[in-house]
């Protein structure tokens, strides 16, 4: 009888406990830097796969309108996470802002001069009589003038023609401009989606120009508050980008499954795969993905203060910026 009663017991408490609800997914809000394009599919991919899911996490992504309104929309809580310029974020947090980097992504610069390869301008030397479209103040022109030291050009050598994002696309996409100033994993592939030509890029990076570039920011109050959700989101993206890297074509199509009108296959896997060598320097090659060095952000920080506008403040304290303390082992 005893044995019996036990065994009814056992049987209850387990029907109990199987009866109670799954602990619910915490709700988190990304914001991207831009409306999407290539370098975004690993957040798609991730969300696609369950990647997110399985750590916990219920994303929303967001697309954004440029990295310092989206600095600002997770300053102020209406995002909880951000993917953004991480030096147009350190502009933000050394002027009080409440803001700092979980995650550095792209840890080389995907900055260049571009134009159509038709036009056979491979090397700084070719730039030499042409036209170079800008926009002025952008993070890009800002740095312009160190590639022009680095590689022994002036501003003398070449014509330049200046607009908002959009047209200098159209200067180049229209013959206007040999060149604009680019990233090479996005206007390059919005020229090629525009002519259905392909596009050279003279990397900066190629030329001595070293910092980082987007990264995953958040404000630093909600971090503190919510340091589990941080930790299992840092986790799963960096299971979403390693995934993405091994499949690009499934992770830009997962894209266009979530945006049908975000673009064409063959130019989102395209600048998909022109984003994965970015994820790396020399340094980090054999690391996970976001483990970014101190001393690739000391050299940003450098950088920005002497070329890009920053606070001269900045070089006290760079760790102040950017955590790895939040990323998987």
């Amino acid at each position: 009888m005893l044995r019996c009663i036990a065994a009814v017991s056992a049987a209850l408490i387990f029907s109990a406990l199987t009866a109670l609800p799954a602990r619910a997914a915490d709700k988190v809000v990304l914001m991207l830097n831009w409306y999407v394009y290539g370098e975004h599919a690993p957040f798609y991919y991730g969300k696609a796969k369950g990647i997110y899911a399985a750590d916990g996490i219920d994303l929303e992504i967001q697309e954004g309108r440029g990295s310092a309104a989206t600095t600002q929309a997770v300053a102020a809580k209406t995002a909880n996470f951000g993917y953004v310029d991480v030096p147009t974020m350190m502009r933000a947090a050394v002027k009080g802002a409440p803001i700092i980097a979980t995650g550095v992504l792209l840890q080389t610069s995907p900055m260049s001069v571009m134009g159509l390869a038709e036009k056979n301008i491979r090397k700084p030397e070719d730039i030499k009589g042409k036209t170079v479209a800008i926009t002025p103040a952008d993070s890009m022109t800002q740095i312009w003038p160190l590639f022009l030291k680095k590689t022994g050009l002036k501003e003398s050598d070449f014509t330049t023609v200046a607009g908002d994002a959009q047209t200098k696309l159209q200067a180049v996409i229209n013959g206007r401009a040999d060149l604009l100033l680019g990233y090479v994993m996005d206007q390059s592939m919005k020229i090629k989606d525009a002519t259905g030509k392909d596009v050279y890029p003279i990397k900066f990076a190629d030329y001595g120009i070293n910092m980082v570039s987007s990264g995953l920011v958040a404000n630093t109050d909600y971090v503190k508050a919510n340091a589990d959700v941080v930790r299992r989101f840092m986790d799963a993206t960096t299971k979403a980008v390693e995934a993405a890297e091994k499949d690009p074509r499934a992770a830009a199509q997962s894209i266009l499954d979530a945006n049908p009108k975000g673009g064409k296959i063959g130019t989102l896997t395209e600048g998909f795969e022109l984003t994965i060598p970015l994820y790396r320097t020399p340094e980090t090659r054999n690391k996970r993905p976001f483990q970014v060095t101190d001393q690739n952000m000391k050299d940003t920080v450098d950088l920005m203060v002497e070329y890009g506008g920053l606070d001269a403040k900045a070089k006290d304290n760079p760790k102040a910026f950017y955590t790895n303390e939040y990323l998987p082992k």
